[in-house]
C-alpha cells in the first residue's frame, strides 16, 4: 500500500518552466513498442502457404479489424484506417496486459496514455471530415438543427475525448487499486493472481475492443 500514488519523475527546467516526465510510463510504453515491433517481424518473415501460428494470428488480427473497419466506413477508406484501427488495438491490448507481468505496469494506468490517444483519434477523425465533406459542409453540421445550438454541439464533441479517454483510465487504475487493495487485506496466495489475471486479460481485452471501436465510429460520424 506503500506504493500507491508512487511516481518516478524526470523532471527537467526548461525558460523557467519545469517538464515532468513519468519514466514507468514511458518505459512500459517503449516495451509495448518493442514488442509489437516483434511480433510483426516474426509474422510477416517467411510468409507460407501452410502459415505458421504466429502467422496465422497476425493475418486473424488484421483481416478482422479490416472487416470492422469496411463494415463501418467503405472498402477505399478501409485501405487508408485499417492499419490505424488495427494498430491502436493492439498496442491498448498489450498495454492493457502487461501489468499481469510482474514488476511491469500498464501505460494505460497513466491518464496521459489514453488521454493521448483520445485526442488522436479525434484529430484524425475531424480531419477525415474536412477531407471527406469539405470544411464549408463540415462546419455547417455544428449549426444543425438551429444556429444557436453550436455551442452545445461543439461542447458534445469535445465530450468524446473526456469520455473515451476516462473511461479506459478508470478500468484500469480501477482494476489495480482493487488487485492492491485485496492483496493487502487477505495476504492471500490465490486471490490477487485471479483478480489481476480477470482485470488484465479480460477487462484489458473488452476496455482495449471498446476503446478501439469508439475511435471507429468516432471517424465514420464525421465521414458520413
Amino acid at each position: 500500500m506503500e506504493n500507491l500514488g508512487k511516481i518516478h519523475q524526470l523532471i527537467i527546467p526548461l525558460f523557467g518552466y519545469k517538464i515532468t516526465i513519468n519514466l514507468e510510463v514511458i518505459i512500459m510504453t517503449w516495451i509495448v513498442f518493442v514488442v509489437l515491433i516483434i511480433f510483426g517481424l516474426f509474422a510477416s518473415r517467411k510468409k507460407d502457404i501452410l502459415p505458421r501460428p504466429i502467422q496465422v494470428l497476425g493475418e486473424m488480427i488484421v483481416s478482422t479489424f479490416y472487416q470492422l473497419t469496411e463494415d463501418a466506413l467503405d472498402k477505399e477508406m478501409a485501405r487508408k484506417y485499417s492499419p490505424l484501427v488495427c494498430a491502436l488495438f493492439m498496442f491498448l491490448l498489450l498495454s492493457n496486459w502487461l501489468g499481469i507481468i510482474p514488476h511491469l505496469e500498464e501505460p494505460t494506468k497513466d491518464l496521459n496514455t489514453p488521454l493521448g490517444l483520445g485526442l488522436m483519434g479525434f484529430a484524425i477523425a475531424h480531419y477525415a471530415g474536412i477531407k471527406s465533406k469539405g470544411f464549408k459542409a463540415y462546419a455547417k453540421e455544428y449549426f444543425q438543427p438551429m444556429f444557436f445550438m453550436m455551442p452545445l454541439n461543439l461542447i458534445g464533441e469535445l465530450s468524446k475525448i473526456v469520455s473515451i479517454s476516462f473511461r479506459l483510465f478508470g478500468n484500469i487504475m480501477g482494476g489495480s487499486i482493487i488487485i492492491l487493495v485485496v492483496s493487502y487485506l487477505t495476504y492471500s496466495a490465490v486471490l490477487p493472481p485471479l483478480l489481476n489475471a480477470f482485470f488484465g486479460l479480460f477487462v484489458g481485452t473488452i476496455q482495449a475492443f471498446v476503446f478501439t471501436m469508439l475511435t471507429l465510429v468516432y471517424i465514420s460520424v464525421q465521414v458520413k
